[in-house]
């Protein structure tokens, strides 16, 4: 039953991680939010098999409020925003796909490499999780780095979130209740203003490609 139990959390782990390489990949941003949803809803399910498997019931609150607001709430958001600027399509990321997939892979080997001594030395049942949430955090970094369009970037970052909600899940079982309350609200309000952001560049630059900042600077 424990195996069981341990091949279910890491399955999950594996389709959070495989959704970020989805998303390396993906070039249409409503795309890439049903893939966030869908990431956000495996890892919500994570944590509750953790719940479930490690009898902290505090984690069933957490892997609720995952699963509401990142699997359903920021994506209407995100939708909402799209909606009202009328774009749906991505510009050509700075790296191509196919390299972009080879990037992103390369840093999920580096991330296996960097946590592997604490995995040998670890004792947890989510201790093999450690090395995918890293690499969902890096490469979520890379998203934010490569994409040209501001709401890809928040796309990124929250995808870097994930990775680390992960990755405190797989360490500690999770942080206290109240921590964690106070990042899903900082998530949720910093969601709303990225949203403000976007509508002030749209409305001032007309475009989303944040690369066109740049040239404020000459």
């Amino acid at each position: 039953m424990a195996t069981i139990d341990n091949n279910l959390i890491n399955g999950l782990a594996a389709l959070v991680l495989l959704a970020a390489f989805v998303l390396v990949a993906s070039q249409r941003m409503q795309t890439m939010v049903r893939v966030f949803a869908l990431q956000s809803l495996a890892l919500g399910l994570m944590a509750a098999s953790v719940a479930y498997v490690t009898g902290y019931t505090g984690i069933y609150i957490v892997a609720a409020l995952t699963i509401i607001l990142k699997a359903f709430l920021i994506p209407r958001i995100l939708r909402y925003v799209m909606e009202r600027i009328q774009v749906t399509k991505e510009v050509e990321p700075s790296v191509n796909t196919p390299s972009s997939l080879l990037i992103a892979g390369a840093l999920a080997v580096v991330a296996y490499y960097v946590t592997e001594p604490l995995i040998l030395q670890g004792t947890s049942i989510t201790k093999n999780v450690l090395a995918l949430s890293l690499a969902v955090v890096l490469i979520g970094l890379f998203v934010m780095i490569t994409r040209r369009k501001a709401i890809t970037q928040v796309i990124g970052l929250l995808v870097m979130e994930n990775g680390l909600f992960m990755a405190a899940i797989s360490i500690t079982y999770g942080m206290p209740l109240i921590v964690e309350l106070g990042i899903f609200f900082d998530v949720l309000v910093a969601v709303l203003i990225m949203g403000v952001f976007v509508f002030r560049i749209k409305g001032t630059f007309e475009t989303l490609d944040t690369s066109f900042l740049r040239r404020l600077k000459d």
